[in-house]
């Protein structure tokens, strides 16, 4: 099957519906993937290739993610972890010269498969960057851009959105009196909070998270760390971070990943307390790294 920007037109009307009556609508089931027969991973990457150019740079990656989880990518400084998490919702298409072969399914679906709408699997699978990145616009614009592209029009089911996706990053209380104002003038850990409030107003399914907290300070990654935790009841949730307590405080599976490869994948305690790999080991207790 292949989801087009057709099926999510079709939809939008009755999911926003459903989504204002407060009904928990995945949009693996609004946009028609199949989730029958299968356990409770909803993004699954088998054999991924990557190169850029002649450069490769993953080799016959593996790993799932779960439902309703947080899955954390370890390792050090280029070994592939911001390359595979792109991989995960295609952002790496848009790199010259990329290619990637192997099989990424999203609720059983390849997303890779011929004639997949991007845009589709971007809605269904978005990714929050390194660094804070709001529109040059208000708060309150910055969060509508999104469910108007999808074709939510309606003022009251707009500023329904703008409340409910504040308040789920945690942000609504600081910012409720000031939603005209730039999202620019916030501070770093609001705009990355402002940004987290811009991804979920189209609700995705998985929310993709490249070093979300590596520009912050110690109490705006507190408050990202919450986020996270509170999130993953109604999301799921892929970090890649450089901070290995963070990926310990947070996680429940991580990945170890070096030159490309992934070393060793598992509930996170295991990973960090008694790994399989010796390698795995040493980065964990800060032998390399």
């Amino acid at each position: 099957m292949v989801i087009t920007m057709e099926d999510i037109a079709i939809t939008a009307d009755n999911r926003t519906a459903q989504i204002l009556n407060g009904q928990a609508v995945s949009d693996a089931d609004a946009y028609g993937f199949n989730n029958e027969g299968i356990d409770d991973t909803v993004l699954s990457v088998k054999g991924l290739n990557l190169w850029y150019g002649e450069k490769q740079v993953l080799f016959d990656v593996d790993m799932p993610v779960a439902k309703n989880s947080i899955t954390a990518l370890i390792g050090p400084s280029g070994c592939g972890k911001s390359t595979l998490l792109r991989c995960m919702n295609r952002m790496n298409d848009l790199v010259d010269g990329c290619r990637v072969e192997g099989r990424i399914t999203y609720a059983g679906e390849d997303i890779y498969a011929a004639g997949t709408d991007i845009n589709a699997v971007r809605k269904c699978i978005g990714m929050i960057f390194q660094k804070p990145n709001p529109f040059p616009k208000s708060i309150r614009e910055n969060i509508v851009y999104g469910p108007r592209i999808h074709g939510i029009t309606k003022k009251g089911d707009l500023d329904e959105i703008v409340e409910r996706t504040l308040r789920q990053a945690a942000l609504w209380d600081e910012v409720k009196d000031r939603l005209d104002t730039s999202g620019l003038s916030l501070s770093g850990g609001q705009q990355q909070r402002l940004c987290i409030a811009r991804a979920l107003a189209v609700d995705p399914d998985i929310i993709l998270m490249d070093e979300p907290t590596s520009a912050l300070d110690p109490i705006a990654t507190a408050k990202i760390e919450e986020l996270c935790l509170e999130l993953k009841k109604r999301y799921t949730v892929v970090t890649v971070t450089h901070n290995m307590q963070q990926a310990r405080r947070i996680s429940d599976k991580t990945g170890f990943m070096y030159m490309g490869k992934m070393v060793e994948f598992g509930d996170t305690e295991k990973v960090f307390d008694s790994p399989a790999q010796e390698r795995t080991m040493k980065y964990v207790s800060g032998m390399f790294g």
